[in-house]
């Protein structure tokens, strides 16, 4: 009934949170590996990872990109599967579609499985990990240099803003080091530095085998055992501490003929394990969950300011950078960064009301509910914690967000929104009144 109002309506309720998490069972085997069962009854797939501690966080500059080459290497068969067709066929045939991530501090190589097959899932997902093949390097050399190229214009300039962000932040770490390595590094990249990094890291300790779907725990921790007991046993990857973050603000400038710019700013926040974490969790979605929340509003439906706004909280072990990002006409950046610190500032000044953190923490709370429905969701959230001993369940993190108070997100935000936290990367053309404009808001940003 458009225009008129209905009285007497029931308010919105907190959604039933499920009881329980989900059945969550593990086991170490003799060799060190982790194995994660998360059971989910009454769903019809099955999703089976491999999770890694391997990633440019601990690659030598010499070899950087030799996780992600690796990677790559590896669907090129292996003993038992020994080519890249019948590594898939065998896959397939149990519902499966062999597919991998690498990212700067863990790799991930995954398959959905019918959950009446998930033996046969690990003794493939095992095979291909422990025993490849390394054939076709030259292939998928080129086939890296190729992607590469997304990340470089025409005259070999990088332009991936993440890139030039973490490089800003990190600078002389791991951390800062690019996913895919430098053309040079991947062109310098052999047989042995491949065989090395598979020693180093390709063990019982490093590595967490996680399933979710509708089958017994047993069955998962008995193929682990069956067919990942050739790794040998050692300790994770000892990680190197992420190097305190420069004080800022600063600032980073890649000219790019493109006619769209790309922004980001960035705050170096308390790492997941640390009780701040928790505020930073509603913030971000105060700041953008959905076209009712803070940026998306302000920014694009009533300023028409930029193509897309986003903010989210990147996270590593022992460190997490709070981003807002934009993508809009180079003209506009002024306009949209003045934008970000007006609204960091209001965190910073004003309690969040009772309301919009009432809806923020049922937007969590659903959020987690709607994770119970899926495989890769829960894989990721129990596989990947257990691979860095972050073992929070469903509940209990929902428990600590609904915990929050206003006075909690106006602390944490006062003390990760400040200039001196500030760091600010800029993609695209920039005329130089509009450099100008950006460069004095980044030396006196408005707001903050």
């Amino acid at each position: 009934m458009a225009g008129k109002s209905i009285r007497n309506r029931s308010r919105t309720r907190a959604p039933r949170m499920a009881p329980t998490s989900p059945l969550v069972k593990a086991t170490t085997l003799k060799n060190g590996l982790r194995c994660v069962a998360v059971r989910a009854p009454g769903l019809r797939t099955g999703m089976l990872v491999a999770y890694v501690r391997v990633g440019s966080r601990y690659e030598a500059p010499a070899v950087n990109g030799v996780s992600h080459f690796l990677e790559h290497a590896f669907f090129r068969g292996s003993a038992r599967f020994p080519s890249t067709f019948e590594l898939n066929v065998a896959a397939e045939e149990v519902g499966g579609s062999l597919n991998a991530s690498t990212g700067r501090e863990s790799s991930a190589y995954y398959t959905p499985v019918h959950p009446a097959h998930l033996s046969r899932g690990v003794e493939i997902l095992a095979d291909m990990l422990s025993t490849p093949r390394l054939t076709d390097l030259e292939i998928e050399r080129e086939i890296i240099l190729e992607e590469m190229l997304d990340e470089v214009d025409a005259e070999g300039r990088d332009i991936d803003l993440d890139n030039l962000a973490k490089r800003q932040l990190f600078a002389g770490h791991g951390l800062a080091q690019k996913i895919a390595g430098t053309p040079e590094t991947v062109r310098a990249i052999g047989t042995a530095d491949l065989r090395r990094h598979l020693a180093r890291h390709y063990h019982g300790g490093n590595l967490v085998l996680c399933a979710a779907g509708d089958f017994a725990p047993e069955e998962l921790f008995e193929a682990g055992e069956r067919y990942f007991s050739g790794y040998a046993p050692a300790k994770p990857i000892a990680t190197l501490r992420a190097p305190r973050v420069p004080s800022g603000p600063t600032s980073v400038f890649q000219q790019h003929s493109e006619s769209q710019a790309e922004l980001r700013v960035s705050f170096p926040a308390p790492p997941e394990r640390h009780p701040d974490f928790y505020p930073l969790i509603l913030i971000a979605r105060v700041l953008d969950d959905g076209l009712a929340s803070r940026l998306q509003r302000a920014i694009v439906e009533e300023r028409a300011l930029a193509y897309s706004v986003g903010a989210g909280v990147d996270r590593y072990s022992d460190v997490s950078i709070f981003e807002l990002e934009a993508a809009c006409l180079p003209v506009k950046a002024p306009r949209v960064v003045a934008e970000f610190g007006r609204l960091l500032g209001e965190l910073c000044e004003y309690e969040v009301s009772n309301e919009e953190l009432e809806r923020a923490k049922r937007r969590h709370a659903m959020a987690l509910e709607f994770a119970l429905d899926s495989t890769t969701e829960l894989c990721s959230w129990y596989g990947s914690g257990a691979l860095f001993g972050h073992d929070e369940d469903f509940a209990k993190r929902r428990e600590r967000v609904q915990a929050v108070s206003p006075k909690e997100i106006l602390r944490v935000a006062r003390a990760v929104f400040r200039p001196d936290r500030l760091h600010f990367t800029y993609v695209g053309p920039a005329g130089k009144k509009e450099r100008a404009q950006l460069e004095a808001w980044v030396k006196r940003p408005t707001g903050l």
